[in-house]
């Protein structure tokens, strides 16, 4: 487990966490073919484990989430020899059952952005990744074992709903997603989950409930200030269980990278094109995702 790598995607709060718990903590500024991620990667070992961790948003949470530099940062993750990441997210619910503070493991997407680029391979040649199951279904069981030992309400599967923002749903949006099989609504996951695909790396999300999205008519009593106390409290709360989550993943004994893992092979069949009509400059360009 010493040489395990795992990457962390999530918010300000998380880092500043797993900081307070990390030694031989660094700070690596990464450059990638996609420029530079969201911020500096920090580096450091909890237990026998390596991590690197990423705040999605970058520091202050300056970017919005069309912003975010999703192929930068995957790819540097890639590039440091991160394997496997578990991500987190803040979402709205779009089910009675998903309160808000709950946690859900997500185990399918609906990808409505627009205005992000989906794969690293432009120029390159014809890529087409299997997605069928876009969350690593090893790392999932994992989640899914840790969980049931933590006083945390726990959601065993979700299909997350990604629009591109920053605005939020109409009502008819909303109460269209539910009609879809949506179970919740966020920003973030797409196109971060097919680009680690892409990039051969096992992911799993965490997904933080915060409110119950437009479908749900709030009380028509209730001030705006004090409803988004609520929702601030509530994506407090959904993130405090979160960490509980994750630090009792990272402090388990189990196995978070696995080379034989379907993930770490999903380039295998993928490449269409004739290999004798790849650019070499674009092969070396994008060797790291193919490690």
């Amino acid at each position: 487990m010493a040489k395990e790598l795992v990457g962390i995607i999530g918010g300000t709060g998380l880092g500043d966490v797993l900081a307070g718990q990390l030694s031989a903590v660094e700070f690596r500024e990464v450059e990638t073919p996609f420029g530079k991620p969201s911020g500096p990667i920090l580096l450091g070992t909890l237990a026998d484990r390596r991590i690197a961790f990423l705040n999605r948003h970058g520091e202050g949470h300056k970017l919005a989430p069309s912003e975010v530099p999703y192929a930068a940062n995957i790819f540097a993750l890639k590039q440091l020899g991160v394997h496997a990441v578990i991500a987190s997210g803040a979402v709205g619910s779009l089910r009675d059952k998903i309160a808000p503070g709950h946690l859900v493991l997500v185990n399918q997407f609906i990808d409505k952005t627009f205005r992000r680029s989906g794969t690293f391979f432009n120029g390159f040649g014809a890529v087409h990744c299997e997605m069928a199951d876009p969350v690593c279904g090893r790392l999932r069981e994992i989640l899914l074992h840790i969980a049931t030992r933590l006083d945390v309400t726990t959601h065993l599967d979700g299909t997350y709903v990604c629009m591109e923002g920053p605005q939020f749903s109409t009502r008819a949006e909303s109460r269209m997603h539910q009609s879809w099989g949506g179970d919740l609504i966020g920003m973030t996951a797409q196109p971060e989950a097919k680009l680690a695909r892409e990039a051969q790396m096992c992911y799993a999300l965490i997904a933080l409930a915060s409110d119950y999205d437009s479908w749900r008519a709030h009380n028509p009593s209730t001030d705006k200030q004090t409803l988004l106390q609520e929702i601030l409290s509530n994506l407090k709360t959904a993130t405090d269980n979160s960490l509980a989550l994750i630090q009792a993943l990272l402090a388990s004994g189990e196995a978070l990278v696995d080379e034989e893992c379907p993930c770490r092979k999903s380039l295998e069949l993928a490449v269409w094109t004739d290999p004798n009509g790849i650019d070499p400059d674009e092969k070396e360009r994008l060797a790291a995702l193919f490690e």
